[in-house]
């Protein structure tokens, strides 16, 4: 079915876009400790700003596995 490729492209391009948005995030948030390390007095790590990845890893995975599901769901459909 056409809905199943519809919904495996956009799982897809999700997936895509939140691994931007989370390359974004992650470096801002390193890039900020960083900073604040060298001028505020931070005490942690800057590798500490690395557990924002944790999330958008997790949500990541989960539209992958969307978007695979739903290809094989248009394939075996479309095969029928």
């Amino acid at each position: 079915m056409k809905k199943y490729f519809v919904m495996s492209c956009v799982f897809s391009a999700f997936a895509i876009v939140l691994s931007n948005i989370m390359c974004a995030i992650v470096s801002f948030r390193y890039c900020d400790m960083l900073y604040g390390i060298e001028y505020k007095g931070y005490s942690a790590p800057a590798e500490v700003a690395l557990v924002y990845a944790i999330p958008f890893a997790i949500c990541i995975a989960f539209c992958v596995i969307l978007a695979i599901v739903f290809y094989k769901k248009s394939r075996f459909l479309s095969e029928n």
